[in-house]
């Protein structure tokens, strides 16, 4: 019974709902900064990098004209780095083609870069109360577990027919706090790990799932793949006050962001000394040797960590502790080295 959750979710939610910065008004800039940083990251994590980010480029216009460099510390450490180009490309659309006014249809919101379906259904119906369903993985658990469903949620099918089935239901005027009831009855009630809060659920009567007592089989999910994992050898590479980054591959993981110098395989101490060499810094010595673990989605760095001693600034680029602190943009698999 679909068409019963507006009825239920709006009071609950009206009762319920969490104070977060991003809901505070309904400004599409605020929004879609918050639905992009939320991608693959913890509310928690999350509202530090909003609000500095917001108090740095504070429009779409700060946005479309900023630097790489500033861009990439604002986003350093959230990780997934192609979300935040995407986001000054999609800033720079809209101060070209709509006269710095965000678009306020679908289609015009879905065609920005780095907007998908959620996204952008998101923004509508927050912003704009448009009847366009935010599907994410909240909202497709509880609709799992309300219906009973054991489509694989990993399917694109069920989430086109899931975003389908809502949008039919869409309460007008009511719109944007419809789909925020939905991801937050996910988030903080019919949850993703451990035992689902049903005594606190408004939908507890009606679920399905919860009347037969099947909610831990909810949802099915496709089996991943495992991941494959890599072995690198990173160096820390020290002369003076100063330290060696350079800038990775345009193309590949990380693409285009600064690094510690690394190499592939897992080198021995001799090893690490000769590729130093190589690169012409004249290593004399090895301070330490560490090993950390790096997690992407896909693959996962082994990785081996070499601090050199260097008398020459050769290769690289080289800046100091605070430099690095200050100005640039290291993701977390190297970053983590300079927090030693």
């Amino acid at each position: 019974m679909p068409e019963r959750l507006p009825e239920r979710l709006l009071p609950w939610y009206a009762a319920h709902r969490r104070d977060l910065p991003w809901r505070e008004n309904k400004d599409p800039y605020r929004v879609w900064l918050s639905e992009i940083m939320l991608q693959q990251t913890r509310v928690e994590a999350v509202k530090g990098y909003y609000a500095r980010f917001l108090q740095e480029l504070p429009t779409i216009a700060a946005l479309a004209d900023a630097s790489e460099q500033t861009l990439l510390k604002l986003w350093e450490g959230l990780g997934y780095y192609s979300r935040v180009r995407n986001l000054q490309k999609a800033a720079q659309t809209i101060m070209r083609d709509y006269g710095g006014r965000f678009p306020q249809t679908y289609d015009e919101v879905r065609g920005l870069a780095g907007v998908g379906p959620y996204t952008a259904g998101a923004i509508c119906s927050i912003c704009f109360d448009l009847p366009t369903p935010a599907v994410d993985g909240n909202v497709l658990r509880v609709m799992a577990r309300y219906t009973a469903s054991y489509a694989p949620v990993t399917e694109e099918k069920v989430k086109r027919e899931t975003a389908r089935t809502l949008a039919a239901v869409y309460p007008a005027g009511h719109c944007g706090e419809f789909t925020q009831a939905l991801m937050e009855l996910g988030a903080t009630v019919c949850l993703p790990n451990g035992t689902p809060l049903c005594e606190s659920c408004p939908l507890s009567d009606l679920c399905a799932a919860n009347r037969r007592g099947c909610w831990r089989e909810l949802p099915v999910k496709a089996a991943k793949k495992p991941r494959r994992t890599e072995e690198r050898t990173v160096f820390i590479l020290r002369c003076g006050e100063k330290l060696a980054v350079c800038k990775r591959p345009e193309r590949g993981l990380l693409a285009g962001l600064w690094q510690l110098p690394d190499v592939a395989g897992t080198l021995t101490a001799q090893e690490a000394l000769s590729q130093a060499e190589q690169w012409g810094v004249h290593p004399c010595g090895i301070e330490k040797v560490v090993k950390r673990t790096h997690i992407f989605t896909h693959v996962e760095w082994k990785l081996t960590g070499c601090y050199l001693l260097c008398t020459q600034e050769n290769a690289f680029s080289w800046f100091t502790a605070q430099e690095l602190r200050e100005k640039i943009g290291l993701p977390t698999a190297y970053r983590q080295f300079l927090e030693e």
